[in-house]
């Protein structure tokens, strides 16, 4: 028996290359559009339902590369069983309303109740954000203004964010912050870019035959500065 504790604990690493973010909300608040805003840069203005995507970016995760997984949950209520094994194997949650919606926003409080209770004692150290989608609308659309959306997060004691799937408002925003909450380890969008600095700079040398500028300062400065955005895999 102990040995197979001990098998277990030894497997349980294995997992830790991947960083799974789930996202869950009612259909139609702009889960998907989100998601793929935030992998493929795109937008689609029909409404396609979904069962379950998964999609997968390289990111940085204590310094070392490791997969992003991203769950694009259904906005459907026909699979509890999905939605308990998601919250269970997640390590961080992106909770979605539209605020042209306030039913959209009631629909969430049975999954963060769940969430709560399969998380446990474990909720203060997990990272969930409360999204409002889709604030490009006009006003006169609006059925959650940003406070009440605030408030919402604050009663829950997670974080909030505004966004637009579809103007590109707050997308990256929103996933880099929601790993920036991470509390066990250093999770970033943004590679440990110190060897693809130094691949950078020498080849630009190399294009400019070993010239060196007017003023090198200026140009180290400008290429340390950079940083490099990570890849869809």
């Amino acid at each position: 028996m102990t040995e197979q504790k001990n098998q277990v604990t030894r497997a349980a690493p294995e997992q830790s290359n991947d960083y799974r973010v789930v996202v869950f909300g009612a259909g139609g608040v702009g889960k998907s559009s989100l998601v793929l805003r935030f992998i493929k840069g795109t937008f689609r203005e029909s409404y396609i339902p979904t069962i379950e995507d998964t999609y997968r970016q390289v990111i940085s995760c204590n310094k070392n590369i490791c997969t992003l997984q991203i769950t694009d949950t259904t906005g459907s209520h026909q699979f509890p069983a999905m939605q308990r094994l998601s919250i269970s194997k997640g390590h961080a949650f992106i909770l979605v309303f539209s605020v042209c919606s306030k039913q959209s926003l009631e629909e969430l409080r049975p999954i963060w109740a769940l969430i709560k209770e399969l998380k446990g004692a474990d909720i203060p150290n997990i990272p969930v954000m409360l999204v409002g989608n889709k604030c490009d609308e006009t006003a006169e659309l609006r059925e959650v203004s940003q406070i009440e959306g605030q408030a919402q997060a604050t009663t829950w004691s997670i974080s909030f964010m505004e966004t637009s799937a579809k103007t590109n408002h707050n997308v990256t925003e929103l996933f880099q912050e929601l790993l920036n909450m991470e509390k066990t380890r250093t999770v970033s969008l943004q590679l440990d870019t110190k060897k693809q600095k130094k691949q950078k700079k020498e080849k630009k040398a190399k294009e400019t035959n070993g010239a060196i500028p007017e003023n090198g300062e200026a140009s180290a400065s400008a290429s340390g500065g950079a940083k490099e955005k990570c890849r869809v895999m």
